[in-house]
């Protein structure tokens, strides 16, 4: 594998541990930017549709620069936002910064795995995704409560600073070592970039990551409350449990990407499927704490962790140029907003444990959207073809990079 492949990694995980800071600093920032836990709140909503809105658009403008340069290019904005963060006089300023890191990390996302394609070879790629992802899932695992125990112990600024740091790192680990190639576009022009979307099954591979994320989110946004409120253990319990979760995450992740090239279709029926009897057996069990805990797990066994075969069943029916993969991003993130804000609603209509049917069913639903492929290669159903994603060709000190 690339070093190059270990470096976006670090990008990632500097972003996504910005994205989750808000998350465990909600009475911190409150009191120090005089607001209510609630408009805390409305910051991780803020970053999460600046994410899904506003990521497309920044990708486009970075889309014809060298990849490294991209790179160097949406550190600098994520950095300015993040310096913003740390800084931030009131509210508005602070919701100012969440947009822009929230823009920044989305393209970042866009082009790092569109250059994870172009230094790796075509029977490895899931594998190299794999790693990127696992960006994300330590993010999860170790981001998160880092930078929780920084916020505690020397105040919510000191947090973002400590991101800040972590981001320039990365940066300068990046402009060492990612190789220079020429461009990160998948070889067309803009208009080509753009007409790929005119495909319906792409569209169909977009929803079908929706329905994932949305399912497992429904959940994971409500685990503290069902596991104190229903379960019956303690608050001191919840984040020993919550690190449990990352680690499987982190495994799932590891077992999808090794199989993500070769059975991309069946892995995530099956991941659909196990997530949907998961979430049906935490939501019937809730009040058990030993099945409950193994239901918790299971959805992080193969929820999120599906995400290296969703990016490649994307990239094969679109192509791995940069603007697919912020849309598809895109497209996850609105999974994130849907779970999370449809399982409020059910909560409130119907209690916690109706969060928990609301995945299963999307999950399900999710199942839906993979029955044309599953179904094309059976006697009297004609086979089509998979269009391999286009690759530009690297530049002649960039071949030494790939595997």
């Amino acid at each position: 594998m690339p070093r190059a492949v270990y470096i976006l990694a670090l990008g990632i995980f500097a972003m996504v541990t910005s994205e989750f800071v808000v998350a465990g600093l909600m009475p911190q920032m409150a009191e120090g930017l005089h607001v209510t836990v609630p408009q805390i709140g409305y910051l991780i909503t803020a970053f999460a549709v600046a994410m899904a809105a506003g990521g497309p658009f920044l990708t486009m403008a970075v889309a014809k620069l060298p990849p490294r340069t991209a790179l160097m290019t949406l550190f600098a904005v994520f950095l300015a936002g993040n310096v913003l963060a740390a800084t931030a006089p009131g509210y508005a300023v602070m919701t100012t910064a969440r947009v822009i890191t929230g823009v920044a990390s989305q393209a970042f996302f866009g082009v790092a795995v569109s250059l994870c394609v172009q230094l790796t070879r075509p029977e490895v790629r899931g594998r190299a995704i794999a790693v990127v992802m696992n960006g994300l899932m330590l993010g999860t695992l170790l981001g998160l409560p880092l930078s929780t125990l920084v916020g505690e112990r020397f105040g919510w600024r000191a947090a973002f600073w400590a991101i800040t740091a972590l981001a320039l790192v990365a940066a300068a680990v990046t402009r060492a070592g990612i190789p220079p190639l020429e461009r990160t576009g998948s070889g067309g022009s803009l208009r080509e970039e753009l007409g790929v979307f005119r495909t319906p099954k792409l569209w169909l591979a977009l929803s079908t990551s929706t329905l994932i994320i949305g399912a497992t989110f429904s959940a994971f946004s409500y685990f503290n409350p069902i596991l104190t409120e229903v379960t019956g253990f303690s608050t001191g319990t919840v984040p020993a449990l919550l690190i449990a979760y990352g680690a499987t995450t982190v495994l799932g992740n590891t077992v999808v990407g090794r199989l993500a090239d070769r059975r991309t279709v069946p892995v995530l029926a099956v991941g659909l499927l196990l997530n949907a009897l998961f979430l049906t057996g935490f939501a019937l069990l809730a009040d058990m704490p030993a099945p409950a805990v193994v239901c918790m797990l299971g959805i992080g066994l193969v929820g999120v962790t599906m995400n290296p075969a969703m990016v490649t069943r994307v990239q094969r029916t679109g192509n791995a140029g940069p603007l697919v993969n912020t849309v598809h991003t895109s497209f996850i993130t609105l999974g994130v907003i849907l779970g999370s804000s449809l399982g409020a609603v059910a909560i409130e209509t119907w209690g916690l444990r109706a969060t928990l049917w609301l995945g299963a069913g999307m999950a399900v639903l999710g199942l839906t959207t993979l029955l044309p492929e599953l179904t094309r290669g059976r006697p009297g159903t004609p086979a089509e073809p998979t269009r391999p994603a286009r690759r530009p060709a690297p530049a002649g000190s960039a071949s030494r990079e790939r595997v």
